[in-house]
């Protein structure tokens, strides 16, 4: 059978590699030809790659949904799908397997970003209602379900007319580190071996011991100071505490993170946790009049040194909207630069470059303004004709304005700030809907939910960028992927509001004025969504608003920006707690020496590249695990240890070496690597 026959029987091309432009700037007059031809058809939308889709959708949801409320921290799904992918394809023997991968990917990839659109905002809701028990709040499963679907559609819908700005016109000025790293898996996959016996094993060992240590409890969740007496003293009269989360999602996340991100995250955590809390501690006077040296150290942070954190994060979305001017006002025209002819011009159009039509993304938007306004009419949230009119226009201007700032972000960086740019959202639009008398209780839900709605659309912007750009450089139909986009947003959604519920009601956030030292404890820490209600309650309730320590977050904000520190990962660091940071720089530190031990670039270029797959996996398990926990838990299955061993030095001691452990596993494992 000839090459032409086996591609057009499905088959993938033999010499499977990137050309060698893939990564630079195109020179004058050169065109960059990807690795499945623009000519030719490749198997790509199947039940193969619908079904493999559809499942990591749901998979990861549950899993990135319980990382980013238990932890605070959201790992994008794209390369452990990509890896999964790959390995079942390999199983299978599929023949069109590297252009059906890459279809699995994107669908299932929705899971991340509906995850973080959903969990930054609307878990808010519940917190308010923690702490607050007298008040009549009502949250209920529809209305998670559509803010994250609309909200995920809106973030399709607006960036289709970006497409050929952010992966064609801009190729090689960009790096797409998450998208770079992705392609790299798939392409390698697509040559063959076997990676995915691996990344069980690691999944394995991430999952078991994250569920040893959660739900049977034979060791401490948390590696602290506090655990002697001396770092109690320490605690309490000098206000100074080291904590660390021994979970193994945290070890993960800092690997793929990488050292230096790691790093600028714990720098901002060290400047609040070591510099302004013993300060205050110190000199400190609380709003009530009273010295904070009597204050326990986390209260300090809770309570004042968290919302300069929250200061810095909104600065670093409104720097990031200024520097986006530029792409804003250029791409901005693309949705009216199709002509009358629209549709034959697009049949016209080679594969590997049709969008969409622009009929379909306009009437889109249509139905989803629709939609929304059934919504916010009869979804519980009372509003009245001019304020649904009001409330449509926030989510479509905010939603539009910051879409280039998300896949500019992601293309530059890999990381979104779409909880900064969230909470300028919600910030202005609480000030808007109050005005048109929406204050109170109602005024509260319907401002998360709207900027729930936001945060969704621009964190599918942002993650939907890296599925279009490996696209791109393989040579898939951007259409397909655009259309099959939102099954995947569909059944995240559905999953993540299930995931939200339960989660909400196994753990609680902590947030209740009478909660118990074990609530506290076990509660979820949703860092994002503590941030928004923060900055809700008081706004719609007439409340004393910070605005002190949020424009000294916003100042410090600004300076670190100017100075070239990313300003949105300093401040990110500033508001997460201690001991969900220091994990991360543990793993950054492991990526780097793995990275970094030989004088063989190739060797090391292995050696990281291994261990990228055991962290992916120990993060996937444990986060999997993690929704097991929570799932006994809801259903009040008892297995934990007694209380007589966790209040014994054994407890505390086996952590720390179980840790070690740990880390011992992701080192060796990954040194233990041949160059190929």
């Amino acid at each position: 059978m000839s090459e032409l026959e086996n591609e057009q029987m499905g088959t993938t091309p033999k010499d499977v590699k990137l050309p060698e432009n893939a990564y630079r700037e195109l020179k004058e007059g050169e065109e960059y030809k990807p690795i499945l031809m623009a000519e030719k058809k490749y198997p790509e939308l199947n039940a193969w790659t619908i079904v493999w889709g559809i499942i990591m959708a749901i998979i990861f949801s549950a899993a990135t949904a319980y990382a980013g409320l238990r932890f605070g921290q959201v790992f994008e799904a794209a390369i452990p799908i990509s890896i999964i992918a790959v390995g079942a394809s390999v199983i299978a023997k599929r023949k069109g397997a590297l252009s059906e991968n890459v279809l699995i990917q994107s669908i299932g990839a929705s899971s991340g970003v509906v995850v973080a659109g959903a969990i930054f905002t609307l878990p808010a809701i519940y917190i308010i209602q923690e702490k607050n028990p007298g008040m009549q709040i009502n949250v209920n499963f529809l209305q998670i379900f559509l803010a994250s679907l609309i909200g995920g559609f809106l973030g399709i819908l607006f960036l289709i007319p970006f497409r050929k700005y952010f992966v064609s016109d801009m190729h090689g000025k960009y790096p797409f580190p998450e998208a770079t790293a992705s392609t790299e898996i798939l392409v390698s996959g697509a040559k063959g071996g076997n990676q995915l016996k691996l990344l069980l094993i690691s999944g394995l060992v991430g999952g078991l011991y994250d569920f040893l240590m959660t739900t049977f409890q034979f060791w401490a969740e948390t590696i602290s100071t506090r655990m002697t007496g001396w770092g109690e003293h320490l605690a309490m009269n000098h206000k100074f505490v080291f904590n660390m989360s021994g979970t193994g999602i945290l070890l993960g996340t800092g690997y793929l993170i990488g050292l230096k991100y790691a790093a600028i995250i714990c720098a901002g955590s060290f400047l609040s946790w070591w510099v302004i809390v013993p300060l205050l501690g110190q000199y400190g006077v609380a709003s009530d009049g009273a010295l904070m040296s009597a204050m326990d150290p986390d209260l300090i942070f809770k309570n004042y040194v968290r919302l300069i954190g929250i200061g810095g994060i909104a600065m670093a979305g409104i720097l990031g909207v200024i520097k986006s001017a530029g792409v804003i006002k250029t791409s901005m025209g693309t949705i009216f630069k199709k002509s009358k002819g629209e549709e034959s011009a697009q049949q016209q159009v080679l594969r590997t470059q049709r969008d969409l039509s622009m009929k379909i993304v306009l009437f889109g938007f249509l139905g989803l303004a629709g939609v929304m306004a059934l919504f916010f009419a009869f979804g519980g949230l009372q509003m009245n004709p001019v304020q649904i009119i009001v409330g449509l226009l926030i989510v479509f201007i905010f939603a539009f304005l910051f879409t280039t700032v998300a896949a500019t972000a992601i293309a530059t960086v890999g990381s979104n700030p779409v909880s900064g740019m969230t909470m300028m959202t919600l910030i202005l639009s609480s000030f808007i809907l109050a005005a048109v008398g929406l204050n109170g209780t109602v005024g509260m839900v319907t401002a998360l939910i709207v900027g729930g709605i936001v945060c969704s659309a621009l964190a599918m912007a942002g993650g939907f960028v890296t599925d279009l750009k490996i696209g791109y450089w393989i040579g898939t139909s951007p259409y397909k992927q655009q259309a099959f986009k939102f099954v995947g947003t569909l059944v995240s959604a559905l999953t993540v509001g299930g995931v939200i519920m339960i989660l909400s009601k196994a753990y609680g956030y902590g947030a209740a004025p009478d909660a118990t030292p074990e609530q506290l404890k076990d509660a979820l820490v949703a860092p994002q969504a503590n941030a928004m209600a923060a900055i809700v309650q008081p706004l719609m309730s007439g409340e004393g608003t910070p605005w002190i320590l949020y424009i000294v977050g916003a100042i410090l904000a600004l300076l670190l920006d100017m100075i070239g520190i990313p300003a949105l990962a300093f401040s990110l660091g500033m508001f997460i707690p201690l001991a969900l940071n220091i994990p991360l720089l543990i793993g950054g530190a492991i990526a780097w020496y793995v990275g970094s031990r030989s004088k063989d670039e190739e060797l090391n270029k292995a050696r990281k590249n291994k261990g990228t797959l055991l962290a992916s996996g120990l993060l996937a398990g444990a986060a999997i695990m993690g929704v097991v926990s929570a799932i006994l838990k809801f259903a009040d299955v008892e297995i934990a240890t007694t209380k007589a061993y966790q209040a014994s030095p054994a407890y505390s001691i086996l952590a720390i070496v179980m840790y070690v452990a740990l880390c011992a596993y992701l080192i060796w494992h990954s040194m233990k690597t041949e160059k190929k």
